[in-house]
């Protein structure tokens, strides 16, 4: 079932800042308009299905994230919980580490992410998504929706924040334009050791390199992709690590499809229609009762997340 290859059209400088390619100079970060995303920008997302890079914090911010994080990390790695550190940091984190919740609950996101999604605006996830240096762990191309139980939805964006630099040599995403206007598409799964994934799901299409945009992005900026783009990424083989705050923002219309019930948490707006379960912001770092509701949560998603899986390699993503 191969992908048709996408042609990417000569550009002039006075146009570079709409346009994506591989191989090319570093677009310039989007200009924003009192902080919002500008209609021609919004009408970019839609019809390519992704949209970067866009300064949503600044890089001073991005750092002190990081700082944060690494604190954890350092503090919390060895130390008993009743998951591994990873699974905290990869899965709902925004329930259990009120530093993962403040950057979902971020003013100059969710200020980005109202021009696609609108003004109602629910936190589904947010996950610290990290390449260790000179490491060979990727992300094989996929589409985000697949395996959620959400459906073929456009209402799920993903805001992907640099907290180091995205580069091709550290392991950026890769983004094939227009893949989201296929439906949901074949997988496979590999549960490879090396894929950063919960199932090592691929998309059981030929993607060529031509058709791939690379996502460079510098700390504090953010990338936004339709939870129907084809996308992947390579190893880290820099001499940094690789980090990111990866969000999911869904709007209250959407629905968990599969599983018995869902959870968010609201950012901004009022949610109407009663589709998820509404949770509060973590009380504190790993505290006892978020971690409990974590696990509650957890258990949900995977029956979803881990439908018909052959294998258990863990729920990671």
């Amino acid at each position: 079932m191969p992908m048709k290859s996408l042609a990417f059209p000569a550009i002039s400088g006075e146009d570079f800042n709409t346009f994506y390619g591989r191989g090319m100079t570093m677009p310039l970060p989007l200009t924003l308009n009192a902080g919002r995303l500008r209609q021609q920008d919004i009408e970019r997302y839609w019809e390519d299905g992704f949209l970067f890079p866009i300064p949503a914090i600044s890089p001073d911010a991005a750092l002190e994230f990081r700082r944060q994080l690494e604190m954890i990390e350092t503090e919390w790695t060895h130390k008993s919980l009743p998951q591994p550190l990873n699974t905290y940091k990869r899965v709902n984190a925004q329930c259990v580490m009120p530093l993962a919740y403040q950057i979902g609950a971020d003013p100059g996101i969710l200020n980005v992410v109202e021009g696609i999604l609108g003004p109602d605006i629910l936190i589904y996830a947010v996950e610290f998504f990290i390449k260790e240096p000179n490491t060979r762990h990727k992300v094989t191309m996929h589409q985000d929706l697949t395996y959620w139980g959400l459906g073929a939805t456009s209402e799920m964006v993903t805001a992907w924040l640099a907290l180091s630099p995205a580069t091709p040599q550290s392991g950026c995403m890769d983004f094939v334009r227009k893949s989201h206007k296929n439906p949901i598409l074949p997988h496979k799964d590999s549960f490879a050791k090396d894929n950063l994934l919960s199932r090592g799901q691929e998309v059981q299409v030929d993607v060529a390199e031509q058709d791939k945009t690379s996502i460079e992005i510098q700390p504090g900026e953010i990338s936004l992709h339709h939870g129907l783009t084809i996308h992947g990424s390579g190893p880290n083989v820099s001499d940094d690590r690789r980090i990111a705050a990866v969000i999911r923002y869904v709007t209250p219309n959407v629905a968990q499809e599969i599983g018995a019930r869902d959870y968010a948490i609201l950012a901004r707006g009022a949610d109407r229609q009663g589709n998820f379960i509404h949770v509060a912001p973590p009380k504190g770092l790993f505290n006892a009762a978020d971690l409990q509701l974590h696990e509650e949560i957890r258990i949900a998603q995977a029956a979803a997340k881990m439908k018909d899986a052959k294998a258990k390699k863990g729920l990671h993503a």
